[in-house]
This record gives structure tokens, sequence and C-alpha cells, in this order.
């Protein structure tokens, strides 16, 4: 894995004796304050970044965990609050299943009817951050080697058509409520991948996956005839709501997507630009000292992989990215 620089930053955590904390700076004259609550701190930044491009002299947001003196957090603990909100506040969240799952379950039918409660749509950020056209830029950011050397875009419309078969049990379990069927931990272990193999775009990698899937979902089929029986009618009801065998990474779950999938991806294209760039650097015409400053400088260049994905912002043109901005320019209507 590309190592990363280390920065280390000193924070004071506790006031010290008789110090004074800052207070929050007051607004513009006339302009409104919009308090944001969401899960939890890992999603601060990633709403912050979405409501930087609608603030202007009329309206600020301020985007916090939810306001409880026993700091609890996530999405049950967001809910709890449904009857706080109004112009003045909102909650936003992972869609998780809700948004699949339209007015299936009360939690959906509730979340997708406020105008006042704004979910992802993918089934988390994560989802988001994981979208596959950005992650060349991912690399370039970690690696700082533009070349193209994986098609991500091909690779995770094939990695969606081989788990599509898992994606379907696992989904259906659990509007049914028996996840028992096909558990997280189950579905996380047939999905993931082991290694990767970039030659040929990973098609050697989907082709074992594809044999993993199809072991799993036989010993269902077996075990759960009933419900295979019922498969083809749910997978009709996602197509409604904007799943195909192509893009189903973008609601499958988030952390299993990034931590098992993605960055296990990343990593292998990631160590082979870093191998480019060092032969070309190892080829030029550089010799001694020269040619180890210009190792030192690249190598003190490169950046961690998973911080690199954390911070991606290229996922705006996701065609689940425009409900939400759909969602929040109704939202900043009321306002008017």
């Amino acid at each position: 894995m590309v190592k990363a620089k280390l920065h280390t930053t000193k924070y004071h955590t506790t006031p010290r004796p008789q110090e004074v904390l800052p207070e929050r700076l007051p607004m513009k004259e006339g302009q409104r304050r919009v308090s944001i609550f969401v899960e939890g701190y890992e999603d601060v930044s990633f709403w912050r970044g979405i409501f930087d491009h609608y603030e202007d002299e009329h309206v600020t947001f301020e985007v916090s965990v939810p306001p409880r003196e026993d700091l609890a957090k996530g999405k049950k603990t967001l809910l709890q609050l449904s009857d706080q909100l109004g112009v003045d506040t909102l909650l936003c969240m992972d869609s998780d299943f809700d948004y699949l799952f339209s007015n299936q379950t009360e939690q959906a039918r509730i979340i997708n009817s406020s105008p006042f409660m704004l979910h992802t749509y993918a089934y988390s950020t994560e989802n988001y951050l994981c979208y596959a056209p950005s992650l060349h830029n991912v690399c370039v950011k970690a690696t700082k080697n533009d070349m193209r050397i994986f098609d991500f875009e091909k690779f995770f419309a094939d990695y969606s058509q081989a788990i599509f078969p898992a994606f379907l049990w696992y989904a259906y379990s659990a509007q049914m409520s028996v996840p028992t069927v096909f558990q997280l931990v189950e579905f996380k272990s047939t999905v993931r991948l082991g290694y990767l193999d970039i030659d040929n775009n990973g098609a050697d990698t989907i082709e074992w996956l594809r044999r993993q899937v199809n072991r799993r979902v036989a010993i269902l089929e077996a075990k759960h005839p009933e419900m295979a029986a019922a498969l083809p009618q749910f997978e009709q009801m996602l197509f409604k709501r904007s799943v195909t065998h192509n893009n189903v990474y973008l609601f499958m779950h988030g952390h299993t997507l990034m931590d098992n999938v993605v960055m296990v991806v990343l990593d292998a294209v990631c160590n082979k630009l870093v191998q480019l760039a060092n032969h070309r650097i190892d080829t030029s015409a550089r010799q001694g000292q020269a040619l180890e400053n210009e190792k030192s400088n690249y190598k003190n260049s490169i950046y961690n992989v998973r911080d690199a994905l954390l911070f991606n912002e290229n996922y705006k043109d996701c065609f689940l990215y425009k409900k939400l901005q759909g969602d929040i320019e109704c939202f900043l209507a009321t306002l008017q």
C-alpha cells in the first residue's frame, strides 16, 4: 500500500484553566441559519461539502451531530428528532435500504415523504466516495501518476453483475424482516474481494467472485425455495428504483464496498502506478545524488490511498446525487 506522509498536529481537546471558548460568529444581516444534523462525525464533512454549493447571502448552514447530552448518534437517534423539523432544521442521513424499499416499510415511508429529511439515495455516503468514474482521480491524488492502466467503470459494472444475485437475496431478506436468511456478515464474505489481478482489467478476479456468488445463491435457493420464487417480482421493484445489473454497487452496504472491495482495487492499482513512476525515474538520465533526490521527492509526494478516497468529491455527476440535489433545491424553495 502507498505510504502516507505523516503530519502531526496537536489539538487542545479540553479548555485550559480560565480559557474562554469561542462563540459562533454572527450571521450576516438578512441571512438565515439552517441547522443540519447528521448521523456521525464522519458525515459532517461529506454533507458540508454538499451544502457549500448552496450557501449565499440569504442562507447559511451548520452541520453537526445530534445535539444530545448523552452524545448518542446514528440514524435512529436522528429519527427521534423528527418532531423538531422545519425550515430551520434538517436531518441528513444514509438511505440504507429506505429508498429502495419505498413504501414497503414504515421508516421508509417517513423518510421518503418528509421534505426535511434528506437521504443519500445511494446506500450511504461511502458509496458516493466509491463512485467508479471518480476512482482514477483518487489514484492520481495518491500516486501523482495520471497514467490510465485500469478501467474502473468497466470493472465495477462487471463487479455489480457478478454480485447481483447475492444482493437480491440480501436486500429481500432485509425487506421481509428475516435477516437471518442472509445476514450481513454472510453477504460481506460472499461479495468481498480477497485480491485483484489487474491483468485483463480484473477479469480473473471477477470470474472467481462469480463462482463464489453462485455457490452461495445455490445454497439459499435450496434452503428457501419460497423466497426464491418471490425474487423476480422483488427484482422488478428494484429496477423501478434505479437499480440495474451494472450499478448495484451503489446500493450495497457502504462499508463493505469501501473496505472490502474498493480499497482492495485501489491498493492494487496504486501499487502498480507507483512502480511505473519509480521505473521512469530509475531509467531516466539522472544519476548519483540527483537521482536520489528525484526518488526522495517522488516518495514524499505520494499520499495515503484511503485518505485520498475519504476526501473524494468527484461523485457529483452520479445520477443518484442529481436526485439529492433536486431534494435540496425543493427545500431551498421553501425558504423563499
